[in-house]
C-alpha cells in the first residue's frame, strides 16, 4: 500500500470520519427518562434497630445466598467493626458501626449496592451489562461486560468493585438484590430473611416510604426527619432511617436529587465516538509508519545497488 504525505492526510480523515459516522447509533444503557415500575420492590432499613455486633447474619446469608466466602471474623468478633468497611468482590454487603446519640447506644449500617431508579452505572456501562428490572434490582451481565469499569467511577455510592486478581474472567460485583433466586419470584432477599430483629421491611417501595414516614411521625425524637434514598440521585430501591444524621453512618448527603445519568449524558453520548476515533488513528499511524519504514528499506535497497 503506497501512502505519501497527501494519501496520508486523506486516509487519516476518512478513517476519523467513519469513525464518527459508524458510531452515531452506538449510546450508553442511558435511563435519563425513567418513568419508574410502579410495582417495583424495595427494602426499608431501620438502622435504629440494627444490634450489629454479635448478629451480622445478613452478611453470612448474603455469602451463602451467592456462592460467596463466608466472612473472615466470626459474628461474636467486634474487632470487625475496628475500621470503616466496604464492600469487595467477595463480600457483597458489610456491617459498619458509627458513634450514636451516647457512647453505649452506637449505629450499625448496613452497607449494598442501593439499586437505584436511574441507575449510573447502566448509563456510564457502554454495552448494556446494568439492567435496571422492573422488579427492582440493577442486575449485571458479566457475559457482555467488557471490563471498562466506567460503572465504578460512576456509582455515586462507590458500590461495584473488579475481580483484579481474576486473570480469565474478571467480573464486576456487586450485590444482587438476590434477584435470580428470590426477587424474580417475588420474595425478600437472603439478608432480609435472615435478620432477627426485622431491621429491614421488604415490599413494594411506595408502601415502604409509606412505613417510613408514619414511624418518623410516630416517633419523631427517634428518628430524623428524613428517607436516605427516597429522592436521593433520583431515587433508590433501599432506603435507609437513622437516629442520627445520615453524614455520621457513612452516607454521602451532597448527592442531590438529580438523577446521575442526566449529569453525565453528554459525556456517554461522546465515549463511544472517542473508542471508535483512536482505533481509527493508530490504524493510520500503524499504516504510515510502515510505509514509511518500506520506503527506507527501498532507497537502501537501492542505495546498495548502486555502490555495488
Amino acid at each position: 500500500m503506497n501512502l505519501n504525505r497527501r494519501d496520508f492526510l486523506k486516509f487519516a480523515g476518512a478513517t476519523t470520519a467513519t469513525a464518527a459516522l459508524t458510531s452515531l447509533p452506538i449510546k450508553a444503557e442511558a435511563t435519563e427518562h425513567f418513568t419508574g415500575h410502579p410495582d417495583r420492590k424495595g427494602i426499608l432499613v431501620d438502622t435504629s434497630l440494627c444490634i450489629g455486633h454479635n448478629c451480622r447474619r445478613c452478611e453470612f446469608a448474603c455469602a451463602k445466598e451467592n456462592y460467596l466466602p463466608t466472612p473472615d471474623k466470626p459474628p461474636e468478633d467486634a474487632s470487625v467493626f475496628d475500621q470503616r468497611r466496604r464492600t469487595h468482590p467477595d463480600q457483597f454487603t458489610v456491617i459498619n458501626r458509627f458513634p450514636g446519640r451516647s457512647e453505649d447506644m452506637p449505629v450499625y449500617a448496613k452497607k449494598q449496592c442501593m439499586h437505584c431508579d436511574e441507575p449510573a452505572c447502566a448509563s456510564a456501562c457502554l454495552v448494556g451489562a446494568f439492567k435496571k428490572t422492573p422488579e427492582g434490582a440493577v442486575t449485571y451481565d458479566a457475559s457482555v461486560c467488557i471490563g471498562c469499569r466506567y460503572c465504578m467511577v460512576a456509582c455515586p455510592f462507590d458500590i461495584p468493585t473488579y475481580e483484579y486478581n481474576s486473570a480469565l474472567h474478571p467480573r464486576v460485583r456487586k450485590c444482587t438484590f438476590c434477584f435470580e433466586t428470590k426477587l424474580k419470584e417475588g420474595k425478600a432477599p437472603a439478608c432480609v430473611e435472615a435478620c432477627p430483629r426485622e431491621v429491614m421491611t421488604f415490599g413494594k417501595r411506595e408502601d415502604l416510604i409509606k412505613v417510613a414516614r408514619q414511624k418518623i411521625a410516630r416517633n419523631p425524637d427517634k428518628y430524623v426527619d428524613h428517607i436516605y434514598g427516597e429522592h436521593e440521585v433520583g431515587g433508590t430501591s433501599w432506603m435507609y432511617l437513622s437516629p442520627v444524621p445520615f453524614d455520621s453512618i457513612g452516607m454521602r448527603t451532597d448527592l442531590g436529587t438529580t438523577p446521575y445519568p442526566e449529569l453525565t449524558r453528554n459525556y456517554l453520548s461522546a465515549a463511544p465516538l472517542v473508542m471508535a476515533i483512536w482505533p481509527s488513528f493508530f490504524l493510520t499511524l500503524y499504516l504510515f509508519n510502515k510505509r514509511k519504514d518500506q520506503i527506507a528499506a527501498e532507497e537502501n535497497g537501492k542505495h546498495k545497488e548502486e555502490s555495488a
